[in-house]
């Protein structure tokens, strides 16, 4: 297969500076606040966006470099397979968060509830629609009795 290439739309302005401290998820974000500033050729898509109160940021884990196949989460003391968990050590370190949009200035997302580093690249926006979710019975696997640690966990910088 040939070589897949993205190339940044934008980058994120945050106060998270490193990973170690920073939330793991939004909802451990809460009233965090940040802008993601897209760039200037990319600035016209932007049209209509403002119309939506939640977008989907999907961005590069630039920090992220190095991954294994089994990790053990933040919230667990087990090891499990890295796509069954969202830690930014992958084969492909692709994030994806969603947050909410306060407004748009220009080129500038002012955007809230971010768990996203300082200097990362965006690499696409999309805005988040709920009933583009499923609304059958929603399995959260090894997490169903983790998912309380949510709110308190941060990062602790292992996974770099």
């Amino acid at each position: 297969m040939d070589e897949i290439k993205y190339h940044p739309i934008g980058i994120v302005h945050s106060p998270f500076k490193e990973p170690k401290g920073t939330p793991i998820q939004p909802t451990a974000a809460l009233g965090i606040k940040a802008t993601v500033e897209i760039y200037h050729e990319y600035e016209e898509g932007l049209q209509d966006l403002e119309c939506f109160s939640h977008i989907i940021i999907i961005y590069h884990f630039h920090l992220s470099k190095h991954y294994n196949l089994k990790v053990k989460p933040y919230m667990d003391n087990n090891f499990h397979g890295v796509f069954a968990t969202r830690s930014p050590s992958r084969p492909n370190p692709i994030g994806l968060s969603v947050v909410r949009l306060i407004s748009i200035e220009n080129n500038v997302l002012n955007v809230q509830n971010i768990e996203i580093i300082e200097g990362t690249p965006v690499l696409d926006i999309k805005p988040y629609i709920p009933e583009f979710t499923t609304n059958e019975k929603i399995k959260i696997g090894w997490l169903e009795n983790n998912i309380h640690k949510l709110r308190q966990s941060k990062d602790d910088g292992r996974f770099i």
